[in-house]
């Protein structure tokens, strides 16, 4: 059972050309929805609050999502999540977008549950009959100071269609059972050396580009240091990968994670 916690929600809506800004002193937030399905655009009159999650009314221009610092290095300039991403080791142990857990609470395979959010207007996005795949990687290795592993990937989990159980709600929650993903390649537990202070670990979502139910074919990186691409002095990883597998980011959360000799 997920524990139920508080979220701190920032909501994009590209057809809208809007968003929903954060407040200055936000220590965690939960990036929300906008369309990449508008043929799956639903109305719901009735959508359900929820009462652990704050939502904020306030407008921002998007580029301040697309330039939030923990994450701007590794997704894309133009993305904006449509889900929210939970992501559990244990009930106690989970991914609050920029919490510290320590490494030993990592080292099993987390629990992914995808939540689809109403907009303001109350309109949400169907969630389900897409194949999702699952990535988690490190920009920060082996050190944020002297990133020349970066990205080092961890984990790419696919081949899971998720069915629709809850017909047309809002904030309806959509787990992915570990038992149903295929490993493209197996978890590789974080492990920050000594020394290299914190590491971001993203995980991300991706959804087709095409938006197909069927067999994903992607390609598996040729090693875990920069996902298996030439190094020439810059970070590489996931963005690439994702592109050239005509993959597009839903949804992202990361922990920190450090070596407890520093």
């Amino acid at each position: 059972m997920i524990q139920i916690r508080l979220l701190f929600v920032l909501a994009a809506c590209r057809f809208l050309e809007t968003a929903l800004a954060l407040p200055d002193d936000a220590a965690q937030y939960t990036l929300l929805s906008q369309g990449h399905y508008k043929h799956e655009l639903v109305e719901v009159t009735d959508a359900p609050k929820r009462n652990t999650t704050q939502v904020l009314t306030s407008f921002l221009d998007l580029k301040k999502l697309r330039s939030y610092p923990p994450l701007v290095q590794v997704i894309d300039d133009d993305f904006l999540p449509s889900l929210l991403l939970d992501v559990n080791w244990t009930s106690s142990d989970y991914a609050t977008l920029g919490n510290t857990l320590k490494p030993k609470k990592l080292q099993d395979e987390p629990s992914i549950t995808l939540i689809r959010p109403p907009t303001p207007r109350a309109v949400c996005y169907s969630a389900t009959n897409l194949t999702y795949t699952v990535t988690l990687t490190d920009p920060d290795a082996p050190s944020r100071h002297d990133p020349k592993w970066s990205e080092f990937l961890h984990w790419i989990a696919t081949g899971l269609v998720v069915s629709d159980t809850t017909g047309t709600s809002c904030l309806s929650r959509h787990t992915l059972s570990l038992t149903d993903l295929k490993d493209l390649v197996p978890y590789h537990a974080p492990s920050p050396p000594k020394k290299t202070g914190k590491h971001r670990y993203v995980l991300l979502v991706f959804a087709p580009e095409n938006g197909t139910t069927g067999p994903l074919h992607l390609t598996k990186p040729d090693g875990r240091k920069h996902w298996g691409y030439d190094y020439h002095g810059e970070r590489v990883g996931v963005r690439k990968w994702a592109a050239e597998n005509r993959l597009i980011p839903v949804a992202a959360n990361f922990v920190y994670a450090q070596h407890k000799k520093q």
